[in-house]
């Protein structure tokens, strides 16, 4: 199965070139990105005429900051959580470990890291990597045992919280202070559904965020992600009201996939974890019907899912699995 669809997921393009499926809308299920976006997007207006403002990133940060409950000198904002990452291991650098399985690009943080299973990071020592909710399985580690590793840690501990959002009981944003050595990761455009901003944050220690912001130069991130995050972060009432609706579908996906006789091994709000023997044919029969999902090459019977995002794209979804 070609790498476009098992590296990350989207390559929708890819996807429609190689199945042929001609005008067919598609229905991509293959992020675990909010299909229902933050509304006031579309209302802001950006100057594309001048360069982002230093104001206008503090106040980002400091909304970002009040949203993570931290403070504002212990958040960062990037052009996308995967390139605070890159950065963060190039600044650390030495030997490291990261958690397997998760998601892709954490095998590529460090020169040289290691694998290691998910039971074995509790007891690891040295610089280490894991996201929490972990993706692609959902699986969570609780504070109190983060906080155990936090504590017998001779490294840094890394944390990527890009799926937090939805589960916020599950951050450890709150530990972050000026000499421990706790890097977190928080990614915008997953639960607020627009990726294509390339928003993130860094939280953690000022010293270590001033040589990251010194990597980023001037201008950080864009005007439009200055003036969307500072809105979008301050809505509380949305982010309330949608975490409850992400509930509520990812109930409405378990119980088609149930009657569907499809087992589920690891769920997040915004996505669920099938195994199937047939993982790599449904997969197949799905993008023949314009359904792109998330197959895996080193996991040949797991298959992830998107909220399908409304009752009609569930009742798609549900015809092409019972066909």
């Amino acid at each position: 199965m070609t790498p476009d669809w098992t590296w990350h997921g989207g390559a929708l393009e890819a996807a429609k070139r190689h199945f042929g499926t001609g005008d067919a809308p598609w229905l991509d299920l293959s992020t675990g990105i909010n299909p229902h976006p933050w509304p006031g997007a579309d209302t802001i207006a950006i100057d594309w005429r001048r360069l982002p403002e230093r104001e206008a990133l503090a106040d980002l940060e400091a909304a970002a900051a009040a949203h993570f409950g931290v403070k504002a000198r212990h958040v960062c904002a990037i052009p996308g959580s995967e390139v605070g990452l890159r950065l963060a291991g190039r600044i650390i650098g030495g030997a490291a470990r990261h958690v397997a399985p998760a998601y892709r690009t954490h095998g590529e943080i460090f020169s040289g890291s290691a694998p290691i299973d998910r039971a074995e990071a509790p007891t690891c020592k040295g610089t280490m990597l894991l996201a929490n909710p972990n993706n692609p399985d959902g699986s969570i580690i609780d504070i109190a045992m983060l906080d155990a590793m936090l504590a017998q840690r001779d490294g840094w501990l890394l944390i990527d919280e890009a799926f937090a959002d939805c589960a916020p009981v599950t951050s450890i944003a709150h530990r972050i202070s000026d000499d421990r050595r706790l890097l977190v990761f928080r990614s915008f455009g997953k639960f607020f559904g627009l990726a294509g901003v390339r928003l993130g944050f860094v939280l953690g220690p000022p010293l270590f965020l001033d040589e990251l912001r010194t990597l980023l130069g001037a201008w950080p991130v864009s005007a439009a992600a200055l003036a969307i995050g500072n809105a979008a972060y301050r809505d509380r009432d949305w982010i309330a009201a949608m975490r409850e609706q992400l509930t509520r579908e990812a109930a409405a996906l378990d119980a088609l996939l149930t009657r569907r006789n499809l087992s589920v091994i690891g769920d997040c709000p915004l996505f669920r974890l099938v195994e199937a023997d047939d993982a790599g044919a449904l997969f197949e029969r799905l993008a023949r019907a314009a359904i792109l999902t998330r197959p895996f090459a080193d996991q040949p019977r797991w298959l992830r899912l998107g909220l399908p995002g409304s009752a009609a794209a569930l009742a798609r979804l549900d015809a092409a699995l019972g066909g």
